[in-house]
């Protein structure tokens, strides 16, 4: 194994770290929330979809829908901009902003809970989380920023 795949292979783990740290912390914001505000996980769904601050929420909601679209966007850029300069780093940081914009909406999620009292502040999560869960860092991403491939 030469020194590049080694490095290569340092990068994915650390990528992966990453990703379950971010992962993971989105969890706790729910944890945390669970223990602050118990009384939203009473789950009243006669309230309407926006709740009492339509505007905010729609506008969090719009914002959110963008973030979760640029995040494949800027991961895909960067990625073919880390394969195109051959830095593993660079393919790195693709999951790491695609993931950090994904937990994004997590927060904002948290904010409507805390700030509006936002009874369907889980679909929130539920979008953060699982667009977390499909930027999960891949091992050919990080081996076609490493090293030239014989053509």
């Amino acid at each position: 194994m030469n020194q590049e795949t080694t490095n290569a292979e340092k990068t994915y783990r650390t990528a992966l770290t990453i990703w379950a740290a971010l992962l993971l912390s989105q969890v706790m914001f729910i944890v945390m929330l669970f223990f602050s505000k118990p009384e939203l996980f009473r789950f009243d769904f006669s309230r309407p979809l926006l709740g009492d601050n339509a505007m905010a929420v729609g506008l969090i909601m719009l914002l959110c829908i963008n973030n979760v679209v640029l995040s494949f966007v800027f991961r895909r850029k960067y990625l073919r901009q880390a394969e195109a300069i051959q830095s593993p780093q660079q393919a790195q940081t693709a999951i790491v902003v695609g993931v950090a914009m994904a937990e994004s909406v997590s927060l904002f999620g948290m904010v409507l809970a805390f700030a509006f009292d936002y009874p369907y502040f889980f679909i929130f999560f539920i979008l953060g989380i699982g667009t977390t869960l499909l930027h999960f860092p891949r091992r050919e991403e990080i081996h076609a920023a490493s090293y030239r491939r014989s053509v």
